[in-house]
């Protein structure tokens, strides 16, 4: 049974004893996650010291500018990955195409992964993270990238701050875990994590709202301040995300005239935070579709998002369907 101060280790290995099928193979995956997001969080906290901040001049296969540490972050995750022979293909935000491992070709899983999200942020300080979503593999093609998110076999993220947490779900609810550093390891600090059925805070850019095409969800905004919510909006997902899942409320990315289909990506961002808000209770949608149904026809597909508290996804829904 968890208990607080329990390892991530061992809280893996005691999921896994739950399952007398399993091979061990999904444990071995999650402590290279583990792994990776350890050296990560080490020079995360280096920023400023090391040379690793600023651009690295290039673009990605977003067209948007790689950062120093993106590209750190995403060396790491592919070697740590890849290592470990748990995967037989990987995907990243930083990669055109998935990258098949050859210690991983009997490996029973792909992984989705965005290394440093919100890394436009580095430079000032704000809290970034790492993202990920695990499928089965299923015909050993890139088709296996392409499932719904319900079909995740675990999704988590790292998010580095003012302390480093792993929050993990793989279909059984959420943990969050805190990485000690004088001990160097993640210990069970939040257990069964669950989002208020009610918050009262927003977090949308409302800088874009005339540049919204649903115009509702300007009437939305307006009817979340007349019940009196706060606006908080600091522009990195995974921050975002982590402080509506603690606290309940509603996080929006919606699609706009210059992003007509959304700007977050659905396979390594949206699908993986939804599993993880709806595995606390909360829900998760493109504003008409629930985002863990909805069927992938690209690795790097984005699509509109909005979760958080039932009460407020589903007030959203009223307003936009």
């Amino acid at each position: 049974m968890a208990y607080l101060g329990m390892d991530l280790n061992r809280f893996i290995l005691e999921e896994e004893r739950k399952h007398p099928d399993a091979t061990g193979s999904l444990s071995m995956a999650l402590t290279a996650i583990e792994t990776a997001a350890k050296i990560i969080a080490a020079h995360v906290r280096m920023a400023g010291l090391a040379d690793i901040l600023g651009q690295a001049g290039k673009t990605n296969i977003q067209g948007e500018e790689v950062q120093k540490l993106d590209e750190f972050s995403n060396e790491v995750m592919i070697k740590h990955l890849s290592d470990s022979g748990q995967f037989f293909a990987l995907a990243s935000e930083e990669l055109d195409e998935p990258l098949c491992s050859p210690k991983g070709v009997n490996g029973k899983y792909v992984i989705a992964f965005d290394p440093l999200d919100g890394s436009s942020n580095i430079d000032v300080n704000v809290n970034i993270g790492t993202i990920f979503s695990i499928h089965r593999r299923v015909k050993g093609t890139e088709e296996d990238f392409l499932q719904e998110g319900y079909k995740q076999v675990a999704a988590g993220y790292i998010i580095y701050g003012s302390s480093t947490m792993f929050v993990l779900t793989t279909g059984n609810g959420v943990n969050g875990f805190t990485l000690d550093p004088s001990v160097g390891l993640f210990l069970l600090s939040h257990p069964n994590m669950k989002i208020p059925e009610k918050g009262k805070i927003y977090s949308i850019n409302e800088a874009n709202s005339k540049k919204w095409i649903d115009s509702e969800l300007t009437d939305y905004i307006q009817t979340l301040k007349d019940e009196g919510y706060t606006s908080r909006y600091i522009g990195s997902m995974v921050a975002d995300v982590h402080r509506t899942l603690i606290k309940g409320g509603m996080f929006g990315y919606p699609a706009d005239k210059k992003n007509r289909s959304g700007k977050l990506r659905l396979l390594y961002e949206a699908a993986p935070m939804a599993f993880i808000i709806e595995q606390a209770g909360g829900k998760a949608t493109d504003g008409r579709t629930d985002i863990l149904q909805i069927k992938p026809t690209d690795i790097h597909q984005r699509t509109p998002v909005f979760l958080g508290s039932k009460k407020e996804i589903n007030q959203l829904i009223e307003f936009i369907k």
